[in-house]
């Protein structure tokens, strides 16, 4: 895709965020969920490629449609990797460490889709404070 004008180059930027679900003016949609997975280098040499790809097959094939999946940069929690933050509208994020392919279901039946946070997953994390 060849960019002839800023036009050109607004236009494509629009159509990414229209497809990322991207927010505007730092508001989310009313009962949207962001699954964000941690693709650091260390997320990665642990295997988070494995864990956000079996996230968007079993949202995809539960038909999930308030949910999005997002590869993020590394958070800091290395030890814990991969690790995967779940942000509900109106609610305290929740940060899962150690979340391999085998626990996406866990986490999806019991906090996406039941709204209850997988407390043995779980890592102690002050949002307030970061």
């Amino acid at each position: 895709m060849k960019v002839g004008s800023l036009e050109d180059l607004q236009r494509i930027k629009e159509e990414y965020q229209k497809n990322m679900n991207i927010e505007q003016g730092g508001q989310k949609p009313e009962g949207q969920i962001k699954i964000l997975v941690g693709m650091g280098t260390c997320g990665i040499s642990s295997g988070s490629r494995e864990t956000y790809n079996t996230f968007l097959d079993e949202i995809t094939a539960q038909n999930i449609t308030n949910a999005k999946v997002v590869p993020v940069g590394c958070i800091g929690c290395c030890h814990s990797e991969p690790t995967v933050q779940i942000n509900k509208s109106d609610e305290q994020p929740v940060l899962y460490g150690n979340v391999t392919k085998d626990k996406v279901r866990e986490i999806i039946e019991q906090h996406i889709k039941n709204g209850k946070a997988v407390e043995n997953l779980s890592l102690e994390i002050n949002f307030d404070r970061v």
